[in-house]
């Protein structure tokens, strides 16, 4: 059975939906934000234009999801699975962001709970690309358990490549 990489996953604190480009307004609402990308290596995707791009590879990469809060109904963020690799039993989670109103709470541990517990029984290991300066997200991976295997320079879709950790959480070390 091929595997979905963009089913509708949620519990009772989050949802993720499939991205649509009916989203775009709503999410480019919460992007807007330069708080969001100051640790960022694409610091300027607060900006409509920047986002645009960004938001054009989240639909063609077939993997990427809206976050809604279920608490007040809100979006939240943005996150996506991409890159799987079948032969490898890998794949990658990434491209999250959230609005600084949802920082703190507990979502995007909640999030990538579920991410990887769909996720694992197709994959043996899930790997996060993260920006060298993006300390927070760095804390935050490591926090659910994952561990740097590496450094690599990534091109975002429409955007200058940018030096990234490279984190995976391995199946057996997950519960």
């Amino acid at each position: 059975m091929p595997i979905d990489i963009q089913p509708t996953l949620g519990d009772e604190d989050v949802l993720l939906v499939p991205l649509r480009e009916e989203d775009f307004e709503g999410l480019y609402q919460v992007a807007a934000d330069p708080k969001i990308w100051e640790q960022h290596p694409n610091k300027d995707r607060w900006q409509r234009d920047v986002f645009e791009k960004f938001f054009r590879g989240a639909i063609e990469s077939k993997g990427a999801f809206k976050i809604i809060d279920k608490k007040t109904g809100e979006i939240a963020g943005s996150t996506r699975f991409y890159n799987y690799n079948e032969t490898a039993r890998s794949i990658m989670i990434g491209y999250t962001f959230y609005g600084t109103k949802f920082w703190g709470r507990g979502l995007n541990p909640a999030v990538k709970r579920l991410m990887l517990q769909y996720i694992f029984p197709f994959v043996d290991k899930v790997l996060f690309h993260i920006g060298a300066t993006n300390f927070r997200s760095q804390v935050a991976i490591q926090r659910m358990g994952a561990s740097k295997v590496g450094e690599e320079t990534v091109a975002y879709y429409g955007e200058a490549p940018k030096l990234n950790f490279v984190y995976e959480i391995s199946s057996r070390f997950f519960a």
